[in-house]
């Protein structure tokens, strides 16, 4: 039976003014989807629309990465915000890319959240509901990219929208399958031999070692390479090159 392709994604655009993070270009030519900041925790206009036209170029779908209204902390924070509040927040980000995703023939292929928001909305679920209300806002077709299992998929599922799985070859997971926070120790897998075998064990066989040794099922259709890592782009090659070489097609699920 053919295996069912993998799609790799990685956050790009995170920069903000003369200050840059990630290196978009080279990432654009190994990932099949780029979560693009929408200027919340990262990115501005003249970036993401440098972004938007690099990815189309290439055919690299475009997603739309919303966060908290957090620059100083890098959307990493703990917020509270109104649901109201948030689901405005929301569609506000995915319009903002549409303008610049269609103004390069292209278009806002699904959502992602970002760092605390990502985080928030496995567990809660009413901001979970708001970060789908923000979406329907925008466009009732777009999928929602996500933690498997999280109150946001569900939320997103009740709303019939669809929903597609991710998981992470560079972060911990704890043996109910979240993530570890990231300001415990551990949380980042830094070894590159680890992540590259972490990551094709999550693409081939849908299971990963927690961060406490047991093996947890993590079944995703998407698998995240961060782009703020240090070597990050020879990492995320070194991912793509052994997916293919073990007979793992990569495509972009959208």
């Amino acid at each position: 039976m053919t295996p069912l392709p993998i799609d790799l994604n990685a956050d790009l655009g995170e920069g903000f003014g003369r200050w840059t993070l990630t290196d978009d270009e080279q990432l654009l030519s190994v990932v099949t989807s780029a979560n693009v900041a929408c200027g919340f925790h990262a990115g501005d206009a003249a970036t993401m629309r440098r972004v938007c036209a690099l990815a189309a170029a290439r055919g690299v779908r475009i997603g739309a990465q919303v966060s908290y209204r957090d620059l100083a902390g890098f959307g990493r924070r703990a917020m509270d915000v109104p649901a109201a509040e948030l689901a405005a927040e929301v569609a506000y980000q995915i319009g903002a890319l549409e303008v610049f995703a269609r103004a390069a023939g292209s278009r806002v292929s699904y959502v992602k959240p970002h760092g605390a928001l990502y985080n928030r909305v496995v567990r809660d679920a009413e901001q979970a509901a708001a970060v789908v209300e923000g979406v329907l806002l925008a466009d009732r077709t777009l999928p929602v990219l996500g933690l498997p299992g999280s109150r946001l998929h569900e939320a997103a599922e009740a709303a019939g929208l669809p929903v597609v799985t991710e998981a992470f070859g560079d972060r911990a997971y704890r043996a109910d399958g979240s993530l570890l926070p990231r300001g415990q120790e551990g949380a980042v897998v830094t070894d590159p031999d680890e992540v590259v075998e972490r990551s094709l064990s999550l693409a081939r066989s849908g299971v990963v070692t927690a961060h406490c040794g047991s093996t947890v099922a993590v079944r995703a259709r998407s698998l995240c390479l961060h782009g703020d890592t240090p070597g990050a782009v020879g990492l995320a090659r070194r991912v793509r090159e052994r997916l293919e070489a073990s007979g793992l097609p990569v495509a972009a699920f959208a």
